[in-house]
């Protein structure tokens, strides 16, 4: 197996089956700025709003994986079957619900906290365990991590700016890594931590001359 994250920003995502697997793995791919074509025998709910959602009230047909960059087979096992044999006739990736090991691809569990993605999966084998796993993960990971990810972001210009040599540079990164930071989020707040860790870089910069 080879995991991977997959940009799907403007692309279309076929769901089949309006259920509550197919409608969460339709958000999921929604919140991942995808397009998705929602498949399925019930109408449309009205707090369905996203402009980026065609809900198609309609018994599946093949046609309806025209243009698709992904596939969810979300219905009922004699369909996700016919979704799988018709992805596959066109070279589509296709992800089964109902036979997770027939299709190409398995969604994880997810913990996101802003830009930090930690996936979690078990093949298919044992999603109970991936649940729990998450929730552990879950109560690991807390919004600090998500401060601090677009804190690095920020001062990855003045970084790169300032120490140009790569074995300088990447001790830099791992010191700006280092849980304390984390601990200072908790009790200083980003803007604290922001000014010192801007700091760091710099005297570092201005350090050049003796071993970080």
């Amino acid at each position: 197996m080879y995991a991977l994250f997959l940009e799907m920003s403007g692309r279309l995502a076929v769901v089949v089956g309006g259920g509550r697997v197919g409608r969460r793995k339709a958000s999921a791919l929604l919140e991942a700025g995808a397009r998705v074509r929602l498949v399925c025998l019930e109408a449309r709910p009205a707090d369905e709003t996203s402009p980026h959602l065609d809900w198609i009230t309609d018994p599946y047909r093949p046609e309806h994986l025209n243009g698709a960059a992904l596939v969810f087979a979300a219905a009922s096992e004699e369909v996700n079957r016919a979704i799988v044999a018709d992805a596959r006739d066109r070279g589509l990736w296709v992800n089964s619900a109902t036979e997770p090991q027939a299709g190409d691809f398995f969604t994880p569990a997810i913990v996101q906290r802003g830009d930090l993605t930690l996936a979690l999966s078990t093949g298919g084998k044992a999603p109970a365990l991936t649940r729990v796993l998450r929730q552990r993960l879950a109560s690991q990971f807390d919004e600090a991590f998500a401060l601090l990810v677009d804190l690095l972001a920020e001062l990855r210009p003045l970084l790169l700016a300032r120490l140009r040599d790569p074995a300088r540079r990447r001790q830099a990164w791992e010191r700006l890594c280092d849980e304390d930071w984390l601990a200072r989020l908790r009790r200083d707040g980003a803007e604290k931590v922001r000014a010192a860790m801007t700091s760091e870089v710099l005297r570092l910069a201005d350090d050049s001359s003796s071993p970080l």
